[in-house]
């Protein structure tokens, strides 16, 4: 017997056990406040189908959910490589006609939230629905309160069948994830597309701070808007341009590249990296478009002239960069001027430095105009 947590109906105790299918089964004990049916209820491990937004295959990488190759530790520094276990851009997709979905979710810390983010987006699944017209919309998200969730994430619903997205913890990597539905319901695992990602190399705003839940950040956001595969590769304060992280984006063949790592650079190192990482992309992927993103204007800039400062320096060094770049014949690349990125309200920052949704939503609205003139 094991305790799970559940935010809707507290802690019960649930016994596992196998069935012949090989899916697990929760029969509950037997209490005036089980809930009920839960008994019927038949799991499916994401693991036997898989998930969209991992650049490498399971057998490259130590954890299923990891972000980098396992043989990406002790090349990148060990900060990425930490960090690269968080399964922020991780999605998966399942059909099913169940009137209720439960979640089996186990995280891999014990820190479920941050000061400024909450646990939903932390350490939460965000699940969404398609309509009948095939738009995605938000439908629950799961509470994390420990490591372990075991949850009813929706219920009531109509009973016929639809496309479901889950998106994945933002700031917590995925040790287990489960998805269980009433025995008799249908469920059919939707495989992950194989077409080109657009992948996202950039900082903590790129993995996601401060969304409040996993479909909120840009990259996200995007994926639903332009329906291409996203491949997230934020590193929250140590988006910087390395030549180490750039070997690994060359081994991805990616629709587009969006380097967006100024939040996390200062002049020296944007001039001295920024036309050594483009050249080392442009050698393994020649035709591959690439998206240059200036730093978003910090909310409280105009009241304190060492981040204004901060802002002219480090994209007059990408601006020139960029320029260079042009000047000798790179054509497949673009620019955005990070003024453009968050609204001149500077309402839509958690911290004056971190997106809340409201940012994220106006970021993405940034971006879309170009990505599309790229060729998504």
């Amino acid at each position: 017997m094991q305790t799970f947590p559940n935010p809707q109906v507290h802690r019960r105790r649930f016994l596992k056990t196998v069935t012949a299918a090989g899916s697990l089964a929760l029969t509950s004990k037997v209490t005036a406040q089980a809930p009920q049916g839960v008994e019927d209820l038949i799991w499916h491990d994401v693991e036997d189908w898989g998930v969209e937004g991992r650049g490498w295959e399971a057998t490259e990488t130590e954890s299923y959910y990891d972000r980098l190759p396992k043989r990406a530790k002790g090349i990148v520094r060990d900060a990425v490589w930490n960090l690269s276990r968080h399964s922020a851009g991780m999605l998966t997709r399942f059909e099913t006609n169940a009137t209720e979905i439960w979640i089996d979710h186990e995280v891999t810390s014990s820190n479920l939230a941050m000061p400024h983010m909450p646990a939903t987006g932390v350490s939460g699944v965000d699940l969404y629905a398609k309509t009948t017209d095939g738009q995605e919309r938000w439908l629950a998200v799961s509470r994390p309160i420990e490591k372990r969730t075991l949850a009813k994430l929706t219920s009531s619903l109509t009973s016929e069948n639809r496309e479901f997205t889950a998106y994945l913890p933002l700031y917590n990597g995925t040790k287990s994830l489960k998805f269980g539905v009433p025995k008799g319901a249908s469920f059919q695992p939707v495989t992950p597309r194989r077409d080109k990602p657009i992948v996202f190399y950039g900082t903590s705003i790129t993995h996601g701070a401060c969304a409040s839940r996993p479909g909120m950040p840009h990259p996200a956001i995007l994926g639903r808007r332009l329906g291409h595969p996203i491949i997230n590769l934020g590193f929250s304060g140590n988006g910087k341009m390395e030549t180490e992280v750039g070997s690994f984006l060359c081994e991805l063949d990616p629709l587009i590249y969006v380097i967006d790592c100024l939040p996390n650079m200062r002049e020296p190192e944007v001039t001295a990296r920024t036309e050594k990482l483009v050249m080392q992309l442009r050698e393994a992927r020649p035709d591959t478009p690439i998206l240059l993103v200036e730093d978003r204007t910090y909310a409280h800039a105009p009241f304190i002239p060492s981040l204004q400062t901060r802002h002219q320096e480090s994209r007059a060094a990408l601006q020139k960069a960029y320029q260079s770049l042009v000047s000798k014949g790179e054509q497949k690349i673009a620019y955005l001027e990070g003024e453009k990125l968050l609204g001149i309200d500077r309402d839509d920052t958690t911290d004056g430095s971190h997106p809340n949704d409201l940012g994220f939503y106006r970021q993405a609205n940034a971006m879309e105009p170009k990505l599309r003139e790229l060729g998504a």
